[in-house]
C-alpha cells in the first residue's frame, strides 16, 4: 500500500493541542490537513471556534476550514463526503494527509463506523421540528438516547440542533440512498490518535484559551455571527449572547465559559473512549507511532 492511501487522524479534546501538533507533522511529513471540526467548517468565527490563525492557513495547505456561511446547515454525512473527495484530491497529488479536529461523529462518519442518513430528510427534519417546538430538550435527548445511547452521552441536552440532527440520523428510515464512501470502503490506512494530557493541563490551557478569546474579541464575533446562526450552537456562543442581554457580568461570563469548555472537553474524551481504534499518546509520542505503524519517514528535501 502507497503511503498516500494512509492517513494521520490527529484528535484530542478542546485545548490539547491539536492545530499546533498536526502542524508541525504536516511539515515534517509532507503532508496536508483535512479539519474535522462541525464549527471551524464556518467562516468569520475564527476567535470562538478556535480555528487556524492565517499565518497557519498559509503555513500548510487546510481543507474543509472556514468555506461556510454560518447560517447553512451541514450534516456528518455531508462533511465524510467532503473529506473523502480532500483526501482523494490529496492522494491524487502524491501528499500525505493528516486530519485534525475534536468532532467524533464527523471522524466516526469518515472512517465509517455509523450508518448515516441522508444529507438531508426535509419530511423527517420538519417532524423533528415541530416535536422541538412541544417538548422540552431534555424530552428530546431521552429519545436519541433510547435510539443511539453512545451518541446521547456525547451531546448536551440543550445543545437542540446536534440533538435534533442525531434524531435524524437515528430514526431515519431503511431504503435511503447509500451513505458516502469512507476511508474503510475507500481503501485507507487510517491511525487514530487522542492526544492523552492531565486534566490539569487541559483545564488550564481552557482557562488561558477562554482569556484570549475575550481579550481578542469573541463577544464582538457572537454578536455579529447573531444568535439564529446554526453555528451559534457552538460551545461559548451561548453563553456569550446571554451575556450582551444582560444576564451576567463579564467576570460571570468568563466563568461560565470556562465551565462549558471544561464540559465538553470531558465529553470528547468520553466519545472517543468508545471509539476502540484509538490510540492514547502523549504529543510527544506522536510521532514514533506515525513513523512506526504508517511507515511514515520525514519528507524529502
Amino acid at each position: 500500500m502507497s503511503e498516500p492511501t494512509s492517513v494521520v487522524i490527529l484528535t484530542g479534546s478542546t485545548a490539547s493541542g491539536k492545530t499546533k501538533l498536526a502542524i508541525e507533522l504536516a511539515r515534517e511529513f509532507g503532508a496536508e490537513i483535512v479539519g474535522a471540526d462541525s464549527r471551524q467548517v464556518y467562516r468569520d468565527m475564527p476567535i470562538g471556534t478556535a480555528a487556524p490563525s492565517p499565518s497557519q492557513l498559509r503555513e500548510v495547505r487546510h481543507h474543509l476550514i472556514g468555506f461556510l456561511d454560518p447560517h447553512a446547515r451541514y450534516s456528518a454525512a455531508q462533511y465524510a463526503s467532503d473529506a473523502i473527495a480532500a483526501l482523494g484530491d490529496i492522494r491524487k497529488r502524491g501528499k500525505r494527509a493528516i486530519v485534525a479536529g475534536g468532532t467524533g461523529f464527523y471522524i466516526r462518519a469518515l472512517i465509517g463506523g455509523v450508518a448515516l442518513a441522508p444529507q438531508y430528510d426535509g419530511v423527517l427534519r420538519d417532524r423533528l421540528a415541530r416535536e422541538a417546538t412541544t417538548h422540552p430538550p431534555e424530552f428530546l435527548h431521552g429519545w436519541l438516547e433510547q435510539r443511539d445511547a453512545a451518541r446521547a452521552n456525547a451531546l448536551a441536552p440543550n445543545d437542540i440542533y446536534r440533538v435534533l440532527r442525531a434524531l435524524e440520523v437515528a430514526l431515519a428510515s431503511p431504503g435511503q440512498p447509500a451513505p458516502p464512501r469512507t476511508l474503510t470502503s475507500g481503501g485507507y490506512a487510517f491511525l487514530l490518535v487522542f492526544l492523552d494530557l492531565p486534566w490539569a493541563v487541559i483545564d488550564a490551557r481552557i482557562a488561558h484559551r477562554i482569556e484570549q478569546m475575550l481579550d481578542n474579541g469573541l463577544v464582538e464575533e457572537a454578536d455579529r455571527i447573531g444568535e439564529r446562526a446554526v453555528a451559534a450552537t457552538a460551545v461559548g456562543y451561548s453563553q456569550v449572547h446571554a451575556y450582551l442581554r444582560g444576564f451576567s457580568t463579564r467576570s460571570e461570563l468568563r466563568a461560565s465559559l470556562e465551565r462549558a469548555t471544561r464540559r465538553y472537553a470531558r465529553r470528547q474524551r468520553a466519545w472517543f473512549r468508545g471509539e476502540r481504534a484509538t490510540l492514547w499518546l502523549s504529543p510527544e509520542s506522536v510521532r514514533d507511532a506515525v513513523r512506526e505503524k504508517l511507515g511514515w519517514s520525514s519528507k524529502r528535501a
